[in-house]
């Protein structure tokens, strides 16, 4: 069998969603992958250790597991919709680490990835994709074009997160559930509420700290 694309352990993340849902992170020692070492990498440490009270949970040097190398499986499609918890506790952590190595990367506003990408799903299933994608494209056993591949999928991607973004009305400063049209026959859609957003990291762990607990509930059923 052919080694695939290096990977790491994201262990901070993994850790804040132990700590806030009290759940075992049996999905957290898998492996995910490589993000490049830059400054952004520093800044989302300090990002999450400032926006959480878990600061004495992490090791000092726990982000410096994005320089390590290790073995990973090779990307298979996710599909959210049947996840398991503990493979919807990994998957969002993996994809929430990506998306943010991305919009750093690239200097993507608001209007293309929002802060609160993650309560919409047609984002969610894009930026998976997108993350999927890019996976495969840097693959080491991939030919040396595949990146330009991915780029060139990556404009029209933009394209689209816009649209959906435009449509969706989730801004940087606030957020609003997507909007849902109802066909003859079928009850009105309540009104939308907007709310502020002040602080998208306590909003992700909440999000995505509920969505396990759901999905391990029906597990339970």
């Amino acid at each position: 069998m052919r080694q695939l694309a290096p990977a790491v352990i994201l262990r901070p993340n993994a850790m804040l969603f132990r700590r806030r849902s009290g759940t075992r992170c049996s999905g957290c020692e898998r492996t995910a992958m490589t993000v490049p070492r830059t400054e952004s990498a520093d800044a989302e440490k300090d990002s999450w250790l400032g926006a959480s009270g878990f600061t004495a949970s992490f090791d000092d040097d726990a982000f410096d597991d994005l320089g390590e190398q290790l073995l990973a499986e090779p990307p298979h499609p996710i599909n959210w919709n049947l996840l398991t918890a503990d493979e919807a506790e990994t998957a969002w952590i993996e994809l929430n680490r990506w998306v943010n190595w991305l919009r750093r990367t690239y200097g993507l506003p608001a209007s293309i990835i929002p802060p609160l990408w993650h309560r919409h799903p047609e984002l969610v299933w894009e930026l998976s994709a997108l993350h999927l994608h890019w996976l495969s494209a840097y693959d080491p056993d991939q030919h040396g074009s595949a990146p330009l591949g991915w780029h060139r999928d990556f404009a029209d991607a933009r394209n689209r997160l816009h649209d959906w973004v435009a449509s969706s009305g989730t801004r940087l400063d606030r957020d609003r559930p997507t909007r849902q049209t109802a066909w003859p026959g079928e009850p009105t859609s309540d009104a939308v509420q907007e709310t502020p957003t002040t602080d998208r990291d306590a909003d992700f762990v909440e999000f995505v700290t509920t969505d396990i607990e759901r999905r391990r509930e029906v597990e339970q059923a």
